[in-house]
């Protein structure tokens, strides 16, 4: 369930733009950042690319999408 919360106008401008070239919601978009955002503010030394990689393995997991990874 959702709760409702204000946002600034600019950063729902942003996430509209945003939004249609990521394919996502509004809602989605600026979910997608607050996660993006809470990952890097708890692993300063991990850099964006990485973050971002680890959170679309997550989602690969989460809806079945992935295989076992065999070594050698």
């Amino acid at each position: 369930m959702g709760t409702a919360v204000r946002v600034s106008d600019k950063l729902v401008r942003d996430a509209k733009l945003t939004s249609v070239v990521d394919n996502r919601s509004v809602t989605g978009q600026i979910e997608h950042w607050a996660r993006i955002g809470k990952c890097a503010e708890e692993n300063p030394e991990l850099p964006y690319r990485l973050i971002k990689e680890m959170l679309i393995g997550l989602e690969e997991l989460d809806q079945g999408a992935s295989s076992e990874y065999s070594f050698g």
